[in-house]
């Protein structure tokens, strides 16, 4: 059997499943087949397992990482209000967190994780808003983490250059964060009382050129899997922190120009945009799903749907899924 390490993907051999979807940064799977994809015209599409489409909520801004909690609510962090929400499956919603220390709305809210404790671990990449202004203040990082248990919210972690997806690993010993301008994953010691230890780096001090960390998850041998959002790729990171690439869809000569612009702090969300693939957009997060957790869907800040492919290993299972 050949090893993880070995598993590469050609772009023909990605598919893409359900349309017409809108900023689909997110995705949920349930065992029943049952995806659920963030939308910025509401809060989440539902797409059934017989393929239908619905869009439910009416968040507004931009609702980016998503959660779901015990009883199939989902919990949604907004990067376009700053706020945290519980969106129900009627469409109702409420808020979770709009404040901290003082600080209302958050800032750019972007990832939620609920762990087998029912806490949730909050990234906020910036107090800066909208987050595309902290692009022209990467000397400056002021991202940050919170934690939300029965003692109420508080900052475990500050400092962090755009925090994104946030996620433990299987015994929970510690917490992952995609630390998007640094281009590289850092890890965090949790102790008992949730508090965080010293920050660590896994895998490489920095990705490469351009290769931007968005989101990530963990198969079930331990394996982080990356997405590298301006490449328009996907990387893993193996336990004993090797990486490397499975596909990318580099379009050169524009990351060139958004590097060097952001460098310059005069990046434009244009220039950025420019950076698209010209088979894949922008993806942003990865999530494992089917009856063996071996098919794989990506979410996206730019595609209409979801790419989707087979892993060789079965994906570690969401707090949810279980």
């Amino acid at each position: 059997m050949s090893s993880i390490k070995d598993f590469r993907l050609d772009l023909s051999q990605i598919q893409f499943y359900a349309h017409d979807l809108s900023r689909p940064e997110s995705v949920l799977a349930e065992k029943d087949g049952t995806l659920w994809a963030s939308d910025n015209r509401g809060g989440v599409t539902r797409i059934d397992p017989d393929s239908s489409q619905a869009t439910v909520g009416q968040l507004g801004g931009e609702p980016n990482g998503l959660a779901m909690d015990t009883d199939g609510n989902i919990l949604i962090a907004n990067i376009g209000d700053g706020v945290i929400y519980k969106l129900h499956r009627d469409g109702s919603h409420e808020v979770i967190l709009d404040e901290i220390d003082g600080q209302k709305p958050l800032g750019a809210a972007n990832f939620v994780f609920i762990d087998s404790q029912d806490r949730l671990w909050i990234s906020v990449s910036t107090r800066r808003m909208p987050w595309f202004a902290s692009m022209a203040h990467l000397d400056d990082p002021d991202g940050y983490i919170i934690l939300l248990d029965e003692k109420g919210p508080r900052i475990v972690a500050d400092g962090i250059l755009f925090p994104n997806e946030v996620r433990m690993d299987p015994d929970e010993s510690y917490l992952y964060v995609a630390e998007t301008m640094a281009k590289r994953m850092l890890r965090y010691p949790v102790n008992p009382d949730g508090s965080l230890g010293a920050q660590e780096v896994f895998g490489p001090e920095d990705l490469g050129f351009g290769a931007y960390v968005d989101g990530f998850t963990f198969d079930a041998e331990g394996n982080v899997w990356v997405t590298t959002v301006l490449r328009n790729g996907l990387v893993i990171i193996t336990p004993d922190g090797e990486h490397h690439t499975v596909f990318e869809d580099v379009n050169m000569p524009a990351l060139e120009n958004a590097v060097a612009k952001l460098a310059d702090r005069a990046l434009t969300p244009e220039d950025m945009f420019a950076c698209v693939g010209p088979t894949l957009q922008f993806p942003a997060s990865v999530t494992f799903a089917g009856p063996d957790l071996r098919t794989v869907y990506m979410g996206s800040l730019a595609m209409p749907h979801l790419p989707t492919f087979r892993s060789p290993v079965p994906g570690l299972p969401m707090r949810h899924w279980k």
